[in-house]
């Protein structure tokens, strides 16, 4: 076989996932390859005796290796969908969270269609330079290098992203845009559209089909478009040239990858701004730790509207939900809603619809005995006994059994009561307090994306809030102890984001928004609210978790295995000096064969690099003697 005459040699990047396998192999590229078997195209190789897929990295014209080399067996497509940017990110990722670069690369490259491969890509018009627009509320424009933007309740922020976007691509340079769902995806996309006019941007969306999505990946590797927008897989968009990497409500865990290496997207943008320079904005009406972190160490920009405009835009009052509250107002009692929040909504509907935020979906997700409070749980299974829907007798939610003739073990009685309601129940209960007033629910399933002006009111769970056409009259937030309750290292942070997303769907002050929290006044997380200064709280936050060193002040690295594996594991394990080894404690995971357990290693910031180093020669040594797996986790969003 006669091999090419410029660069014979091919470094391969195999498909095979195989912590010790990670790692380009040397090819002999066919003289009948030359042409096709760019750095980038997908190549079929033999590998320890099967055919598999891979990645043709770089060509060279000499190899370390002393045998003779096999040659490839042939390229799949000469398209080079793998950019020399994107190769060496899957590879800083996949050290960063101790994962191999085939597990990457599946989150990187998506799937080949080959129709749409053969098609051109249609250059996009050049995008004309946009005005400072609604950016002028803060103060700045250009907007800084690095910034961590803190969103004026009631202020669209797609619009604001998508002006940013196109004043990146107006200078000739890539934009990169990550929100958290398709709802998010449609907002942005409109509102790029009707700035920049179609076919600027490309929208990356799994829901759109693998042929669509396939074009709008070819799309940016051929430099036809300069801004992408997509949920979490489109951080290792191929965007030429990038200048701009932003992110909205970068605490949302759907940016969490829940596949293996387990990156989180915020992150893998930050990578991609160390590595290539471009600039980062990070955006929300909350602020997570990790985005605070980078303000606190001056490495961002804290880009935010000046006090007194945000106190024009939202105002914020608590109606207490204590027992002593309860026992006071006779109306709590049978809508759930004390006598100040009641009057609040009533006042609200007059004027336009009012908002009514609860944690849960369903009906009555959990029950309790009547007069012990025991929780009541099902004979068969012991699981949490629940009401589907009205007029159905209790069930289990875990096994479905009904439980018509339920009794408490504790004291015998057979009443129950419903401490936990979802959206279901809260409307039929709120249809009883306000009759006349239609009532809309949206969660699951059902989630509106708008409702209209007029008078209603519209029950929906955290993130399914559909937005109103002039804003809300009113905003209420209801059973917010079940939010802080969880037992979850990010419960007040989260519970902040998820009131701060709806609040911020008012109307200004001005113009009569109101929002009102039931709660307990005195929570951090509702103060915070109360003073719209999620700043403040996650600062707060950053300061607590540095003395318990948890991230972001620290980095944090759970392995969980079975415990004669883990006990093999510690013994073995080779770690940073300064790293602390926590456990191992059990892991209640109902998928798992055998019982499990975990270990939480910790170490300072600055250690990063070396606990992730280790962590992969852990996996890497395993994997070549064919040991058991170990999960590893690296800053997982909870360590629950």
């Amino acid at each position: 076989m006669t091999s090419a005459a410029v660069d014979p040699v091919a470094r391969v990047l195999v498909d095979v996932a195989l912590a010790h396998l990670d790692r380009p192999f040397d090819y002999l590229v066919p003289s009948t390859m030359a042409d096709d078997a760019v750095p980038g195209a997908r190549v079929k190789v033999r590998f320890a005796g099967q055919e598999v897929d891979g990645f043709v990295l770089e060509r060279t014209d000499h190899t370390d290796h002393t045998g003779r080399l096999a040659p490839l067996r042939r390229v799949v497509s000469a398209e080079p969908v793998l950019t020399p940017e994107v190769a060496e990110l899957t590879g800083r990722v996949a050290a960063r969270w101790a994962g191999t670069r085939s597990d990457v690369l599946r989150l990187a490259v998506p799937p080949r269609h080959a129709t749409t491969e053969k098609r051109e890509s249609t250059p996009a018009p050049e995008v004309a330079a946009p005005g400072a627009g609604g950016w002028q509320a803060y103060g700045v424009w250009p907007l800084p290098q690095r910034a961590v933007w803190s969103c004026l309740p009631g202020d669209d922020w797609a619009p604001l992203l998508a002006r940013a976007a196109a004043a990146t691509a107006s200078s000739g340079r890539g934009a990169l845009v990550c929100v958290p769902d398709h709802r998010d995806v449609a907002r942005l996309d409109a509102a790029l559209t009707e700035l920049v006019g179609p076919g600027r941007h490309v929208v990356l969306a799994a829901d759109a089909g693998p042929a669509k999505r396939y074009a709008a990946f070819l799309a940016l590797s051929r430099g036809a478009v300069r801004i992408a927008v997509g949920t979490r897989a489109a951080a290792f968009a191929p965007v030429r040239d990038l200048g701009l990497v932003a992110m909205w409500d970068d605490g949302d865990d759907l940016y969490a990858e829940p596949r293996a290496p387990y990156p989180h997207a915020r992150e893998v943008l930050l990578l991609r701004a160390q590595q290539t320079g471009c600039a980062v904005l990070l955006g929300g009406y909350a602020r997570s730790v990790e985005a605070q972190y980078l303000v606190r160490t001056g490495w961002a920009h804290d880009l935010a509207a000046p006090r007194t405009m945000v106190r024009e835009r939202a105002q914020v009052a608590v109606a207490g939900a204590t027992e002593f509250d309860l026992r006071r107002d006779p109306l709590a009692r049978s809508s759930r809603l004390p006598h100040d929040a009641h009057r609040a909504v009533a006042a609200a509907l007059e004027h336009g619809p009012v908002l009514v935020q609860t944690p849960r979906s369903g009906y009555a997700t959990r029950l309790a005995c009547d007069a012990c409070r025991t929780p009541a749980g099902c004979a068969v299974c012991h699981g949490p006994l629940r009401i589907p829907g009205p007029g159905q007798p209790p069930e289990c939610a875990w096994c479905g059994t009904p439980a018509p003739g339920w009794s408490c073990p504790e004291c015998g009685n057979h009443g129950l009561r419903a401490p936990v309601l979802g959206d279901r129940r809260t409307a039929e209960e709120l249809g009883r307090a306000f009759p006349g007033v239609p009532v809309r629910t949206s969660s699951g399933e059902r989630v509106l994306d708008d409702v209209e002006a007029r008078p209603a009111l519209v029950v929906a769970t955290p993130g399914a809030e559909p937005v109103a056409d002039g804003g809300y009259a009113a905003v209420l937030l209801m059973d917010t102890w079940l939010l802080l309750g969880r037992a979850d290292l990010r419960a007040e942070e989260e519970a902040l984001r998820r009131w701060a997303n709806a609040a911020a769907l008012v109307r200004p002050v001005a113009d009569g928004g109101r929002v009102v929290v039931v709660g307990e006044p005195a929570s951090a997380a509702v103060q915070a609210l109360v003073r719209w200064d999620p700043a403040g709280l996650a600062e707060r936050l950053i300061a607590e978790r540095q003395s318990a060193h948890l991230p972001p002040a620290s980095r944090v690295a759970t392995l969980t295995a079975p415990p004669e594996v883990l006990e093999e594991v510690a013994a073995g394990l080779v770690l940073p000096e300064a790293a602390e080894v926590l456990g191992p404690v059990p892991v209640d995971d109902p998928q798992a064969e055998e019982d499990q357990v975990r270990l939480v290693v910790r170490v300072p910031r600055a250690s990063g690099e070396r606990l992730g180093a280790a962590l992969g020669d852990l996996q890497r040594t395993r994997s070549a003697r064919k040991l058991p797996h170990v999960r590893v986790a690296v800053d997982p969003m909870t360590l629950g």
